[in-house]
Parts: structure tokens; C-alpha cells; sequence
């Protein structure tokens, strides 16, 4: 099975079940892994600002300097990946990744240090961005090949990491383990499983595997890495792909608002106090993983069209409920129908944008809806926060609903174009 690389050359060599299996297996891994970093820092925040004594504001502004390296992240992605392919690109980008936790750990629990924190948080968030839209191409490009929708299950992956994460790094906290020494660990985790995971990944030489130009039955010779950059960078006048990243950019905006603002706004909004809060945003992490696990089947069965549509109009009846609800059943089952309705989005998404026949520009278009979708998901929340000092939390959160009323006027630019794979 290790040897899955080296059987892959061109866009059409067929693949056994079992290699798609093991495929499949290696991007749910580096999802988690991805998910494992995220939650892994974030669960130790408290402990990283007592230690460096850092103000309220002191810690935005760190957690910025990392948001801000995720979403140049982001632009460098297609970079990293005409240049070194997706095996190369996310074994390296988890690797650095790696780095920047155990600087995290370091500034925040042995030497405190402002300027270490903020280099670990710029090598964590950089990887973690370049990662994101990598690790989307070749998902797709592994769904594709399957014949299955199996999108949403990889994205639920990423969220099984952050539980892990989260779970792990409580437990650390429990046994007085610092924050240096748990980031240490995970970082170990998150590299070795990296280079494991990528061993089960194809060279594929339309994606600028340097490996497979190699290989004795390639198809044609790999194209200039600057080549494929230009065609990476072509697609954004596709209006049909710019379409689908509305989609994407309305769907991503809520879940990525949710994550930061509903237990703030069960507080400030609802009056209801923070065991409550920390309570219904657990109702919101279940729900939305639960509706990615559930989802594959039911987008096979019904298709992307009349999912998109009715999990638009589930959204956003969850956020009025949430919004105008006087009653605790109400916003809990409005913050049930708003994970339900965020779920897919961002899946789907990917999956139309890789429903091209030519593999190369599918990547090119994974590329560039997964810049749109994940840019949102890091600038949504902050800009919500302004419109919420302005207007108040609560009525802040009402441009989620025209966002997700615009997701489902946009419903059909992520209609099915083909079915074609191989039935894994």
C-alpha cells in the first residue's frame, strides 16, 4: 500500500479500491492533523497570557499577527502547490506548522517572550492557511476519483481534530503539564503524522508532482511550475467559479462567525450566563459535525442544488430564531438549525468547483474558491465584531442571514457537471 505514489502518473490511471481507500484515509488524516493545531493553541491561550502577563487587547492583537499570516497563507497556496505538488506542499506546510507550536510553547510557558509567541503564532498560522487550500485540492481531487461525495466527511475531520485537540489539551491542564511540553507533543504528532499521511497521497503529474515527471508511463512532460501558476491564477474570471465562492464566502462567514461570537452573544445578547453559552456552542459544534458526517449520502442522493438550497433556508431560519428568540428553546434550537445550515457549504463548494473534466484547471479552481471560502472564515469574524460595537451582537449577526438568502439565490452555480470515478 505504501507504494501507492509511485503507481500514479497520469489523470486517468485507474486505481484499485484499495488505494483509494488509502488515499482517502491520508487526507482524513492531515484534515485532523490541521484541526489538532488549531484547537491545540487555542485551548491554551488562558495559560499563555498569565504567563507573559499579556492585557486583553494584547492577546487580539497576537491572535491577530496569526490570522494575518493564515490569510497570507491562503495567497501562497497555489504558489506552494504549482511549485511542489500537494505531497511536497502539505507535508511541508504541517511541518512548519509544527515549528511554530513548539515556539508557541516556548514563549508561552518557559522564556516569556512577546516576539517568540508571535513568530510561533506566524509559523503556525502560515501553515495552517497554505495547508487549508492544499489539502481541499487534493480532497477533491480524491472524491472525484472515488465517485462518492466524501467532501463533507473529510471537513468533519477537521473538526474531530479540535476535539481531540481540545480534549487533549484539557487533559494537559488537568495534570499541570505546561504549555511548552503539550505543544511539544503535538507538534511531534502533527509532523510525523504529516510525512506518514503524504506516503498514501499520488504523484499526479498535472498538479506539479516533481516526483512524477519521473515516472516511465507520464503522459506528457510536467508543465513549467510557472505555467500552472498562470493557470491557477486564470480562473478568478470564471463567473460561474466566482459564483460558487459566494456560496462558500455566505456559508463559511457563519460558521466562522459562530465559532467566535455565539457564546458572546448568549451572554450579552440573550442574558443568559457563560455556562449556558459554553453549552449552546457545543450544541453548534455538534450539530455542524454531525450534518458533515451525514452529508455524503444525502448529497449523492438528492444532489447539490436542493441541499445548498434547503440548508439555506434552514440557516436562516436558525439565525432568526437565534436572533429574535426571547426563549432559551429557541435559541438553542435555532443554534441547531444554524450548524445545519452552515455545514455543507464549504464542501459542496470545492466539490463544484473540481466537477471540470480537465484536472489541472480543477485544481486551479479548488484553489481559488478555497482562498474566497477560508478568507471569510478568518475576516468574517473580526468584521462582525466592528458592526457589533457599532449595532450591538445580536443584530450584528443579522448580516449572516442575507448572507446565507444570497447562498441560496447562488444555489446553482454548484449544480453537478459530471459523475465520473471509479466506485471506491
Amino acid at each position: 500500500m505504501a507504494d501507492i505514489g509511485r503507481r500514479e502518473t497520469g489523470a486517468h490511471a485507474a486505481r484499485t479500491p484499495r488505494e483509494l481507500r488509502a488515499w482517502r484515509n491520508a487526507i482524513f488524516a492531515i484534515f485532523f492533523l490541521s484541526g489538532l493545531s488549531l484547537a491545540s493553541w487555542v485551548a491554551r491561550i488562558p495559560a499563555v497570557r498569565d504567563f507573559t502577563d499579556l492585557t486583553t487587547q494584547g492577546v487580539g492583537l497576537v491572535i491577530l499577527t496569526g490570522s494575518i499570516a493564515s490569510v497570507v497563507g491562503l495567497v501562497v497556496a497555489p504558489i506552494v502547490l504549482a511549485r511542489f505538488g500537494p505531497r511536497i506542499g502539505m507535508a511541508s506546510t504541517l511541518i512548519v506548522v509544527s515549528a511554530g507550536l513548539v515556539l508557541v510553547g516556548l514563549g508561552g510557558s518557559v522564556v516569556p517572550s512577546i516576539p517568540l509567541l508571535v513568530v510561533g503564532l506566524v509559523l503556525a498560522g502560515f501553515g495552517n492557511g497554505t495547508v487549508d487550500v492544499i489539502m481541499n485540492v487534493d480532497a477533491a481531487e480524491a472524491e472525484r476519483e472515488i465517485g462518492r461525495t466524501v467532501m463533507p466527511l473529510m471537513h468533519a475531520f477537521f473538526s474531530f481534530g479540535t476535539v481531540a485537540g481540545a480534549g487533549f489539551a484539557a487533559l494537559a491542564s488537568a495534570l499541570g503539564l505546561s504549555v511548552a511540553p503539550h505543544l511539544a507533543i503535538v507538534a511531534v504528532v502533527i509532523a510525523i503524522g504529516a510525512i506518514v499521511a503524504v506516503r498514501f497521497v499520488p504523484h499526479r503529474i498535472e498538479l506539479g508532482d516533481p516526483a512524477a515527471a519521473g515516472e516511465s508511463d507520464a503522459p506528457a512532460a510536467r508543465v513549467p511550475w510557472t505555467q500552472r501558476l498562470r493557470r491557477n491564477l486564470s480562473v478568478w474570471g470564471d463567473l460561474s467559479l466566482l459564483a460558487i465562492g459566494l456560496v462558500m464566502l455566505a456559508m463559511s462567514f457563519a460558521e466562522g462567525s459562530a465559532n467566535d461570537w455565539i457564546a458572546l452573544a448568549v451572554v450579552d445578547g440573550h442574558g443568559f450566563d457563560e455556562t449556558t453559552a459554553a453549552a449552546v456552542f457545543t450544541v453548534f459544534t455538534v450539530a455542524m459535525t454531525a450534518a458533515r458526517v451525514l452529508g455524503g449520502p444525502v448529497l449523492d442522493r438528492f444532489g447539490r442544488v436542493p441541499v445548498i438550497r434547503i440548508e439555506a433556508l434552514v440557516g436562516v431560519a436558525g439565525l432568526a430564531l437565534f436572533i429574535f428568540g426571547t426563549q432559551l428553546w429557541m435559541v438553542v434550537l435555532g443554534t441547531v438549525l444554524w450548524g445545519i445550515g452552515a455545514s455543507l457549504g464549504f464542501p459542496v463548494g470545492m466539490s463544484a468547483a473540481a466537477d471540470v473534466p480537465d484536472r489541472a484547471t480543477a485544481a486551479a479552481r479548488v484553489s481559488a474558491v478555497a482562498m474566497i471560502g477560508y478568507t471569510a472564515f478568518l475576516v468574517g469574524p473580526p468584521l462582525l465584531g466592528l458592526i457589533g460595537q457599532q449595532f450591538g451582537v445580536l443584530n450584528a449577526l443579522i448580516v449572516l442571514l442575507v448572507l446565507m438568502a444570497l447562498a441560496f439565490v447562488a444555489a446553482p452555480a454548484v449544480r453537478e457537471r459530471s459523475r465520473s470515478g471509479h466506485g471506491g
